[in-house]
């Protein structure tokens, strides 16, 4: 399991932090694009913080936190040339792949952030709340109810236009068979398990790495290049 860099616990530093990625890398490029969808969701959390909207505004944050940190994390140690997560690696491999299509970038991304960190950064919060994680559901879904409705976004803004988007388009087929619905509930279910397991390291160990490299299998099918 990577170490954490020690970014400032806020949601605004890890805003800063995105914006400045944004800012940095070519529009184009796969992580770009994630990056883009990924702030827009921490700016949305954010906003529904400062109005209330979530009843444990500490858990909130905590949880939002630990999840960016994931990311971040794995966005350093490429800088630093050192492997990321499997659930990541697909996503920097092919992230200047001219026949990726950016629907793909962004998706793959969910699926890694969704289906690997989300549920050590639950664990995460966990330890650092000294809580459990039935006491961060409700966190986790409102979180949750926010990533479902960007992604239909997502898919609105991204997907080609009707007259580029037939039925035997491959895009159309690749995106059906990943469903965020499901991740999120596969999510929550692991991460109750590596709570679980926390005084087996080595059995948890085990299961995140079989995880990490599960998602990162869906990853790469997602980015599967595509014909024009």
């Amino acid at each position: 399991m990577p170490q954490l860099h020690q970014f400032d616990p806020t949601v605004d530093a890890v805003v800063s932090r995105m914006r400045a990625l944004d800012a940095a890398l070519p529009e184009r490029d796969g992580i770009a694009v994630f990056n883009r969808v990924y702030l827009a969701v921490t700016e949305a959390v954010d906003r529904r913080i400062d109005a209330g909207r979530f009843p444990d505004a500490r858990a909130a944050i905590t949880l939002d936190v630990r999840f960016a940190e994931r990311y971040l994390a794995a966005v350093d140690m490429v800088s630093d040339g050192r492997r990321p997560p499997a659930c990541w690696r697909p996503l920097f491999q092919f992230r200047r792949h001219p026949g990726v299509r950016p629907l793909q970038f962004a998706l793959a991304g969910i699926n890694a952030h969704i289906g690997h960190d989300l549920a050590l950064a639950v664990v995460d919060s966990c330890r650092t709340l000294r809580c459990e994680p039935a006491d961060l559901e409700d966190e986790f879904d409102r979180v949750g109810d926010l990533l479902v409705s960007l992604e239909e976004r997502i898919r609105e803004e991204l997907m080609p236009g009707p007259d580029l988007l037939q039925v035997a388009d491959p895009l159309t087929h690749l995106l059906g068979a990943w469903s965020l619905e499901r991740a999120r509930e596969a999510t929550w279910t692991a991460a109750r398990a590596l709570w679980a397991l926390r005084r087996l390291p080595d059995v948890a160990e085990e299961f995140t790495e079989r995880l990490d490299t599960a998602v990162g299998f869906a990853g790469r099918m997602l980015l599967t290049p595509l014909p024009d």
